[in-house]
């Protein structure tokens, strides 16, 4: 009989490792040992452990209590302000437009106002729960523009939202303008601080100048912020504050309609693993509030020397200077920056390369954690070779064939037929003798064949790619 944990460690080397503070991207990493030793025992002591029922394991909700009791600390919530553990940050901000949502029965059709840069989350929950997502455009800094966002709330408006910061390019929106102008026509105003939740705070005791952004802005109802990135928990938690017990209320679901138990949940799940809150806690507890400074200190240090050597680069520039632990840089004429996407990796630096949007070219961004600060030397020996062998390289030219290939494809209609045949004319990926998909070492072609698509047409190739990808192994 065959080892399934020796295998299980051959199919992990495959992946991205999640410590090292080289992966920019996806896992967040505090670069202490014991940190992860300290969640691994907690998520294995309560694995089997089930959160459904707090009557059942008390300790969970006990665990759930102190974390939302904590977060209320570092977000300036008042006494009457509450919270509920979820399990990642688009399930905070699913029940944030969906408690808005329910909270106004009278409105027949719904909508929300969103900044263009708001997190894709707002677009799967206006896809989930039909409230129309209204898109405002950013001023030229990728802040939100609160003048326009003002003028785009309307008697059917039930959420405005703000980041603290936004995911792509890493800046805080102007919180107290956006808070001020959702609460004088009675609208909720959530803050999207899923990256900056538990950075942001310590950022302004460390005397870094900080926008604006908790619940002291008046106006703003409720916030999310996830534990499993800077505050260096296991995957799996988020956390979602309200104001106060009234404007939670919506959010919890009920039901007797059946012979079976009274169904009763907080979130978007029933059964809820303790493993993760249980790991989250003991991280929380181990680190502690001067931990917590202390790793803070370490990222905003390593995103200040990354951000020095893009600086020192003539072919890259920022796109606009971080308010957090988030970098994003774009390239010049001669420099590809898929192409130096593919160099970094290469030389052991993951950095996740972002697609054209609007009148953006494409950028590169970079998630920054604490774990990162010891390997900023290597990574700016990195970041110099890589840009010398992409402009080597030249940039990547998409065949004027599958450039209109692309464009003669329909995405709302786009069938096997039709990615089989884009496959076969791009040559850039494909298939094994057991018929499963085969991506090439290097993503640059293919990153640039997404790039000259349309935003309609990425999502329609990207779900058809996920398709072929998640078939049964026999």
């Amino acid at each position: 009989m065959s080892d399934p944990l020796e295998r299980l460690r051959a199919l992990q080397g495959a992946d991205l490792p999640v410590h090292g503070g080289r992966t920019l991207a996806y896992v967040y990493d505090s670069g202490d040992p014991e940190v992860d030793r300290v969640a691994r025992e907690a998520v294995a002591a309560y694995a089997a452990s089930n959160a459904l029922d707090p009557t059942a394991f008390p300790s969970l909700l006990q665990m759930e209590n102190e974390l939302v009791g904590f977060a209320c600390g570092l977000l300036d919530a008042p006494d009457s302000a509450v919270g509920t553990v979820t399990s990642g940050g688009t399930e905070s901000i699913l029940l944030a437009v969906q408690g808005a949502r329910d909270a106004r029965p009278d409105v027949v059709r719904p909508r929300m106002v969103l900044p263009a840069t708001a997190h894709a989350a707002f677009h799967k929950a206006a896809h989930y729960f039909g409230v129309e997502a209204v898109l405002v455009p950013v001023g030229p800094d990728f802040r939100a523009d609160a003048a326009a966002m003002a003028d785009a709330i309307y008697d059917d408006t039930v959420l405005v939202v703000a980041s603290a910061p936004s995911y792509a390019h890493g800046v805080v929106d102007p919180v107290t303008e956006i808070a001020a102008a959702a609460a004088a026509r009675g609208v909720r105003c959530h803050v999207d601080a899923c990256i900056g939740g538990w950075v942001l705070p310590y950022a302004a005791r460390l005397g870094r100048a900080v926008p604006p952004w908790t619940f002291a802005v008046e106006g703003v109802t409720s916030i999310s912020v996830d534990t499993h990135k800077y505050a260096y928990a296991p995957k799996g938690t988020s956390l979602l504050l309200h104001r106060d017990a009234a404007l939670r209320k919506p959010q919890f679901f009920a039901s007797a309609a059946w012979p079976g138990y009274t169904m009763l949940n907080a979130t978007t799940q029933s059964t809820r693993s303790g493993g993760p809150i249980a790991g989250t806690w003991a991280v929380v507890e181990h680190i502690g509030d001067a931990g917590y400074a202390e790793l803070t200190d370490q990222a905003l240090t390593a995103v200040d020397a990354i951000v020095a050597c893009i600086e020192r680069e003539p072919a890259l520039r920022l796109v606009v200077a971080p308010d957090s632990t988030l970098v994003t840089l774009a390239t010049d004429d001669t420099l590809d920056p898929f192409t130096l996407t593919d160099e970094l990796v290469a030389r052991g630096w993951y950095v996740q390369p972002q697609l054209s949007y609007a009148d953006h070219g494409p950028s590169i961004h970079l998630s920054v954690s604490a774990g990162t600060l010891t390997h900023v030397d290597d990574f700016a020996s990195a970041l110099g070779e890589s840009v010398a062998a992409a402009q080597a390289v030249g940039p990547v030219a998409v065949d004027a064939g599958v450039v209109a290939f692309i464009e003669a494809l329909d995405p709302a209609t786009l069938g096997d037929d039709d990615f089989d045949g884009l496959l076969a004319a791009s040559g850039l990926v494909g298939a094994s003798a057991e018929g499963d998909l085969e991506l090439p070492s290097r993503m640059a072609e293919v990153n640039a064949m997404l790039d000259v698509a349309s935003p309609a047409m990425r999502e329609a190739l990207l779900v058809a790619f996920l398709d072929r990808l998640q078939r049964p192994t026999r």
